[in-house]
């Protein structure tokens, strides 16, 4: 009879639980993580969300406020009308989308799990128009969708876990122990977490142009707002093998290609012109 060690049972069992708890992303058909269910993320990410709220200069009122809300409520109408189209009818039931302009000069924008979401100021020059904003909208709202922050900290849970096994397979040995650690710690961040982030990034922007696309918006804009985003960052960039996101000619480049492919699927919701670029109100 084949005996086992501690290190393979553990890993055993993690893998059957990481196999019973899988959901399906609806926009690419494939199996994701999901450890930790939405009825408990989503009540922890709304109070996370007002939190940051609570303490940030929210911008209530005014054409910046409104147009981040319109474009915000635009995608999140097209995102239906996929998801009902494609066999995911009542997929946003329990969302709750929310889209908040933060005054504070930062290049940034970011979604929370259930439809939560935050453009800074300071990255309004950056999308120039209202094509970009869309841009980075639909980016965030396709992170919220496709359940990007369920499957990062399940992977984060299965990282944990299998180090856990690993120690305590060489928990015998202090010396081997520590070695062991240290390499499964730079190595499952740069081989897989790292990684795991960036295809996450790449799916955000094309799941992000069909639904601008859809919603009206020009996703040709997806490129130029990058190429912006690129000339802004001063040509500096963390290499991209040690990046939660792709380097911005990658990025680039596959917008480029992906800007047709979201014009053919707009196309089958009728949507065959798309909007003008129109300057942000005060930018």
């Amino acid at each position: 009879m084949k005996s086992y060690n501690y290190k393979q049972i553990g890993i055993i069992l993690l893998l059957i639980f990481v196999f019973q708890n899988c959901a399906t992303n609806p926009f690419t058909g494939k199996r994701t993580m999901a450890l930790t269910p939405n009825s408990s993320i989503f009540p922890m990410s709304f109070s996370s969300y007002e939190q940051v709220i609570s303490e940030s200069n929210v911008i209530k009122e005014g054409p910046q406020a409104d147009m981040i809300r319109k474009i915000g409520q635009d995608i999140a109408e097209a995102s239906v009308k996929w998801l009902d189209a494609n066999g995911y009818e009542g997929y946003t039931k329990n969302y709750a989308w929310e889209f908040s302009l933060i005054d504070e000069n930062v290049i940034n924008a970011w979604a929370m799990p259930g439809g939560k979401i935050a453009f800074y100021t300071g990255i309004l020059p950056i999308a120039q128009n209202q094509n970009g904003i869309a841009t980075i909208m639909g980016h965030e709202v396709a992170h919220a969708l496709a359940n990007h922050g369920q499957q990062r900290m399940s992977a984060g849970l299965v990282q944990q876990s299998l180090g856990a096994v690993g120690a305590l397979a060489l928990s015998s040995n202090e010396r081997n122990m520590e070695t062991f650690m240290l390499a499964y710690g730079i190595g499952s961040q740069v081989g897989i977490m790292l990684p795991f982030s960036r295809n996450h990034e790449t799916e955000a922007d094309e799941i992000g142009l069909k639904l601008m696309a859809i919603a009206g918006y020009n996703p040709d804009e997806g490129a130029e707002l990058w190429k912006r985003m690129g000339a802004a960052s001063g040509g500096s960039s963390t290499p991209q093998f040690m990046s939660t996101h792709p380097s911005t000619d990658s990025r680039v480049k596959n917008l480029e290609k992906q800007a047709d492919v979201a014009r053919k699927e707009a196309e089958k919701f009728g949507v065959t012109t798309f909007q003008a670029n129109q300057a942000i109100p005060g930018v």
